[in-house]
C-alpha cells in the first residue's frame, strides 16, 4: 500500500460499527434524515495526520451510505469527525476516496 492510499476493503468489525454509531447523529443532522437501520458492512482506511475511515453502512433493504470519518492522532483529545458522506449507494458500489 502506498502512504496515503486506501487499504483493501475489509468486513466491518465491532470497532468499525462503534465508529459509525458515533458519527450517526452528525450524518442525520447533515442529511435531515433518521436512520432506523445503521449497519456497517465494510471499510477501508487511509493514514493521514490521523486516520480516515471509509465505511459502507446499510441503512435499508438495498440502501447504503458511504461515510468518511476522520480520527485525529491519539493524544489530541478530539472527537471523531464525519468529514464526508455519499448517499444513494448500493451494495455493489465500491468504497472510494472522496
Amino acid at each position: 500500500m502506498m502512504p496515503g492510499g486506501l487499504t483493501d476493503a475489509k468486513p466491518a468489525t465491532p470497532e468499525i460499527q462503534k465508529i459509525a454509531d458515533k458519527v450517526k447523529p452528525q450524518l442525520e443532522e447533515k442529511t435531515n434524515e433518521t436512520f432506523q437501520e445503521f449497519e456497517a458492512v465494510e471499510y477501508k482506511t487511509q493514514v493521514v495526520a490521523g486516520t480516515n475511515y471509509y465505511i459502507k453502512v446499510r441503512v435499508g433493504d438495498d440502501c447504503y451510505v458511504h461515510l468518511k470519518v476522520f480520527e485525529p492522532l491519539p493524544g489530541r483529545n478530539q472527537d471523531l469527525i464525519l468529514s464526508g458522506y455519499q448517499t444513494e449507494k448500493s451494495k455493489d458500489d465500491e468504497l472510494t476516496g472522496f
